[in-house]
């Protein structure tokens, strides 16, 4: 990231099985002007993954039908291996934070506090950035 952090340069894809939340997400995202789409479902998520471009993707860790936001992270990456991830969680183990964290996943516990959740995301970004150019770098 060169310059000043806009959200609107930002395509951010965000997934929770609770409406509500879902909701409260995409409307805090797109107040902040991240380009948002918002999905409720592992398979709506790996739908919007192999037809659009996200810059990131926030993910809750307990989706419907036993999938887990590790899973949607794990397509995600398929398709972009240095795709900056965020597991939103109520219910994750220490495992579960352990394995999210060695893959390079940030994690934030719900309920998520507003100020936390808007600075994850340029933090978030600019790590990926920094890997990706001191990768091309080498």
């Amino acid at each position: 990231m060169k310059g000043p952090f806009n959200p609107r340069d930002y395509r951010v894809l965000v997934v929770d099985d609770e409406p509500s939340v879902l909701f409260t997400y995409r409307l805090i995202l797109e107040q902040e002007g991240y380009q948002t789409s918002a999905v409720a479902s592992a398979r709506e998520a790996l739908q919007k993954l192999q037809t659009e471009q996200f810059d990131i993707v926030l993910c809750d860790y307990s989706l419907e039908e036993k999938h887990t936001g590790l899973e949607v992270i794990e397509l995600a990456r398929r398709k972009n291996r240095a795709m900056p991830c965020i597991l939103l969680t109520g219910y994750a183990n220490q495992e579960t934070v352990q394995i999210a964290e060695k893959a390079g996943v940030g994690v934030l516990f719900k309920p998520i506090d507003i100020e936390e959740f808007l600075a994850a995301i340029p933090a978030k970004l600019r790590e990926s950035n920094e890997h990706q150019a001191a990768a091309k770098s080498r």
